[in-house]
């Protein structure tokens, strides 16, 4: 090809060091009772000299470090529905007994997506100051997302912001409203018993909040209706009811210390892959969106994330016959009026869906199949479409022979994007033999690119262990798949 790829040498690699305080709640009741009651037996003196060790110990490796143990102690009591009159040192080793760290990144960083940050100011000429987030698995695979920061500058030169020592999981809180007719048509499309979701929405106004929901399920048990089959819809309910939420952080924190991590049942194991997109509304309003992958263990289910600046965030459930399967990513504008999302519909080919409402996806239309031997096991999106004068380019991830991941370009017409215009019919990133080795071996990935001036700045992931990125020239890229 005439096409150059420039690899950095950036290696943005997983940090052990960045931990966040979990509250640590036992399964077993009478175990939790047990440890409460032999913290109870020490005496002031006891508590005191404990207490100076955790706080020797761990105080330094987290903000707010208090008021987390104070938050664990009422969650722990809650648990037990035995809240006890203690001091606060008792409180506070209380906290600490329930508490532990998890370092979010330990295992693997990697799947980045990019998009420019919302403030632009004091930054040279002709640079870009951008957002990365990034897939950060730990203990157990679990998967979170985390940011990092940096600038592009005039010269195409990279760097990532240094990275502070703190990072939390912010505030979280339950979505204020919910519209039954929608809830209603979500319950159906995850399988929810019918007659048993319609005993508990019957009783709730058109619009009602979480609370409202647990009073009408509440009521229902009273009356003997909670059978096994009963109560496991009743779960079942309350799980979607928390997958819309809201989280929330100091905005005095950085964008580095601020990690979403997993909250609603419906991602208990993670939430994978985040393809984060700029938007911008026909009159001006610029928001960001990511769609993202929720994985409870056992199922998985596309969500969708909205933030204007990184700090308050919303997660929601997509709903339609279209969505499912993994890896969507939105258009980064609407055209003809209405929203437009690439997918993969049959695990194997991409799709455009299309809607005039963002959470609802119903119109799907196949867009392009598996053609080149680099691709033929399947192909999907590397994150939402990038507008140039020339079209929309859409980087693809591709699955050949060894289940060998490359990167690949095809490019869709500006007015009607179902029209493809140009492809590459050879990868524009294959794995060298750096990149092939890691947790997963032999897989370059990308869950979404950025523009900056002439060129695509892309983000990629090495095997599933650690990041880097490359630069491609837009205009030759885009001859390229021209002749394609």
């Amino acid at each position: 090809m005439s096409v150059t790829v420039e690899r950095k040498e950036i290696r943005i690699a997983p940090d052990p060091t960045r931990v966040i305080l979990k509250s640590f709640i036992p399964r077993d009741k009478h175990r939790m009772q047990q440890i409460f009651n032999r913290i109870l037996t020490l005496t002031d003196q006891q508590v005191n000299k404990h207490l100076e060790i955790v706080m020797k110990d761990f105080q330094h490796r987290h903000k707010k470090f208090k008021q987390a143990l104070l938050n664990h102690y009422k969650i722990a009591t809650k648990a037990l529905d035995n809240e006890i009159q203690v001091s606060e040192e008792r409180k506070l080793l209380f906290g600490a007994f329930f508490s532990n760290e998890y370092s979010i990144e330990s295992a693997a960083f990697f799947n980045p997506s990019m998009v420019p940050h919302d403030d632009q100011n004091n930054i040279p000429g002709g640079a870009t100051r951008f957002v990365m987030s990034l897939r950060a698995v730990g203990e157990g695979h679990i998967s979170s997302i985390a940011f990092r920061t940096g600038i592009i500058d005039n010269d195409n030169e990279i760097t990532i912001n240094p990275v502070s020592r703190f990072v939390g999981t912010g505030k979280h809180a339950p979505n204020k409203k919910y519209n039954k007719i929608t809830f209603r048509k979500k319950l159906a499309e995850i399988g929810c018993n019918e007659y048993i979701s319609d005993q508990v929405l019957r009783k709730l106004d058109l619009e009602f909040d979480i609370f409202q929901l647990q009073k009408a399920i509440d009521e229902l048990c009273d009356i003997n209706l909670a059978s096994t089959k009963t109560k496991e819809t009743f779960n079942d309910i309350i799980s979607l009811a928390k997958a819309n939420y809201a989280l929330n952080y100091d905005p005095n924190s950085h964008i580095c210390e601020r990690v979403l991590f997993p909250f609603a049942h419906t991602e208990t194991k993670g939430l994978e892959d985040a393809r984060f997109v700029q938007f911008f509304y026909e009159d001006g309003r610029m928001v960001y969106y990511a769609t993202y992958t929720a994985y409870s263990g056992n199922s998985f289910i596309p969500q969708l994330l909205m933030t204007p600046n990184f700090i308050n965030f919303d997660s929601m459930t997509l709903n339609g016959a279209a969505v499912h399967n993994k890896g969507m990513a939105l258009f980064p504008r609407k055209i003809g009026g209405m929203f437009m999302m690439i997918s993969r519909q049959d695990n194997e080919s991409l799709y455009i869906m299309i809607s005039d409402n963002i959470n609802f996806w119903e119109k799907t239309e196949l867009l392009y199949k598996p053609s080149e031997p680099w691709e033929m096991i399947q192909i999907g999106n590397c994150g939402s479409p990038i507008e140039t004068p020339e079209g929309w380019v859409l980087l693809t991830h591709g699955v050949g022979a060894m289940r060998q991941y490359c990167i690949g370009a095809i490019l869709l017409d500006l007015k009607d994007p179902f029209r493809v215009i140009g492809r590459l019919k050879k990868p524009l990133l294959t794995p060298n033999e750096e990149e092939r080795e890691g947790y997963v071996p032999n897989v370059l990935y990308t869950c979404g690119a950025m523009r900056h001036n002439d060129v695509l700045v892309i983000p990629y992931a090495m095997s599933d262990y650690k990041s880097s990125i490359a630069l491609v020239n837009t205009k030759k890229l885009v001859h390229e798949m021209k002749k394609g």
